[in-house]
């Protein structure tokens, strides 16, 4: 493989004395060119690479509740149709720790994939740990399409239209996927992604709690 050589310039000069000088390092615009393709190459990487990321999390967070869901169903169906409550519960460990290990041994589900807790022992009781999930301890399995747990959310109240669900800043408390929103499970058992702010209603009824984690 044959090395280029470096270019050189020469010159004369008012005395006849002639001189050259070698050209070895890159031109401005040569500089410049490869800056800016190093940018679009980072961008081109990154940026994709960044949305797949968020998407899977969102994702993963879904299948998480939904995995969960299977287990408070099958509760429910040994209830009589209520799923777990814990009496004086103040956080959702306390109710959900029902479902282990007997209706389930895998406790990852209860960690969000995109939050910062740690994981669980599988097959342990976690109630005196933390998961990322609330919860809407008292509802029923009763037909009806409600909201039966969520992401980790900004407090414990009921919520009306427009009324802050989860953080939209980054910063806890509700801040499970930064200031993106969360994800919200039914008692139909399906999951929806909602923004910082409810689309719509979130009043529970009488008898109904929100335990955060």
């Amino acid at each position: 493989m044959k090395r280029g050589r470096p270019s050189r310039r020469c010159w004369a000069g008012h005395s006849g004395q002639t001189g050259c000088a070698s050209r070895t390092g890159f031109a401005l615009l040569e500089l410049l060119i490869v800056a800016a393709l190093i940018l679009i190459l980072t961008v081109l990487y990154w940026g994709p690479r960044g949305e797949s990321r968020e998407h899977r999390q969102r994702t993963g967070c879904q299948q998480n509740l939904q995995a969960i869901y299977m287990a408070l169903k099958i509760y429910a169906d040994q209830q009589s149709g209520r799923f777990p409550a814990a009496a004086g519960a103040q956080r959702a460990e306390e109710a959900l720790d029902a479902l282990v290990p007997q209706y389930t041994i895998d406790t990852s589900v209860f960690v969000c994939p995109a939050g910062k807790d740690r994981p669980l022992p599988a097959g342990e009781s976690f109630r005196n740990r933390r998961i990322s999930y609330a919860y809407y301890m008292g509802r029923l399995d009763a037909g009806a399409s409600e909201v039966l747990m969520s992401d980790w959310q900004v407090d414990t109240l009921s919520k009306t239209a427009g009324q802050a669900v989860f953080s939209a800043t980054g910063q806890a408390p509700g801040n499970n996927h930064g200031k993106t929103g969360g994800n919200l499970l039914f008692t139909d058992g399906h999951a929806d992604w909602c923004p910082p702010r409810a689309p719509g209603s979130l009043v529970f009824t009488q008898g109904v709690v929100l335990l955060n984690p």
